[in-house]
């Protein structure tokens, strides 16, 4: 199973420097992947949880990709209505044949009905756009003169009926986003069931996770995976993977912008974890 992590790309303390930062320390300790997430639009409705500046994600991996030279590079997600999907085709194309083959592409229907508007979007109609998109994806990719022979992974957020259905049509996994175990355990049941239902491969799971490092234990149903003490955590992962997890993400973000500033309690928890992952991994402490 592989591990990543979400690195935040926006805020106060997001600039270059401290991109390049995230990035090395997340590839020294270790990890299989760096994702960062999208908007590109900063209206109210997002910039009141995630304030600019906000680096948009094939530009920022693209960066990334020269500074890092073995962890894979992913989004989580790419909200799909916002770009032509020929676009989005030789953008995600590019990056992953410039990266060597890292590239992970997540894709999601978006939520900020006023960066829609701001787009010239319908908001009512994403989930629609979405599956158009996606299907766009494939037949572009379908050109190998154009577009390469890699075929590049597709994740596919949402846990709703309509998210997973999607994730059966389309994706290479399904990517719900900070869920609780009871939770990614019902929908990856409902998501067999939708795969059997239109005679499809089920598609595999690869969660983001809170990362959420406490010194006493969190209890209650509401408690998110990768949330509490360091064997809460680690069980969560395990049973992750025996739930068949093919990758797990990391999300270090608590909600107060202000963490960009000062991201050294998150690569702290980061370290923490990666000590007690596979001795396997090469790991340098972040500074």
């Amino acid at each position: 199973m592989k591990i990543g992590v979400n690195i935040l790309n926006f805020g106060p303390g997001a600039d270059p420097g401290m991109l390049r930062s995230w990035a090395q320390t997340v590839e020294g300790l270790g990890y299989d992947l760096l994702m960062v997430s999208d908007h590109v639009a900063i209206t109210p409705d997002v910039a009141e949880r995630y304030p600019a500046p906000f680096y948009e994600p094939f530009t920022t991996l693209s960066w990334l990709a020269g500074v890092t030279s073995r962890v894979g590079l992913g989004t989580t997600v790419l909200i799909a209505p916002y770009r032509h999907p020929l676009l989005t085709a030789r953008m995600a194309a590019n990056l992953d044949a410039l990266s060597g083959g890292r590239l992970v592409l997540g894709v999601g229907v978006g939520w900020a009905r006023q960066e829609f508007a701001a787009l010239g979007l319908p908001f009512e109609r994403r989930g629609r756009l979405t599956d158009e998109h996606l299907q766009a994806l494939r037949e572009a990719w379908a050109d190998t003169a154009a577009y390469g022979d890699r075929r590049i992974p597709v994740w596919i957020g949402g846990h709703s009926d309509a998210g997973l259905r999607r994730a059966v049509r389309f994706g290479d996994a399904w990517h719900p986003l900070r869920r609780t175990l009871p939770q990614l355990r019902e929908g990856a049941a409902r998501l067999k069931e939708y795969a059997d239902e239109q005679r499809l491969p089920v598609p595999a799971l690869a969660p983001r996770i809170a990362l959420r490092l406490t010194a006493a234990p969190v209890g209650g149903p509401d408690r998110l995976a990768g949330e509490g003490t360091i064997d809460q955590i680690m069980d969560d992962l395990d049973r992750l993977r025996l739930m068949g997890a093919e990758a797990v993400v990391l999300d270090p973000y608590g909600g107060d912008p202000h963490e960009t500033t000062h991201p050294q309690a998150a690569w702290q928890a980061l370290a923490t974890v990666a000590a007690h992952l596979s001795p396997h991994r090469t790991r340098t402490e972040p500074s």
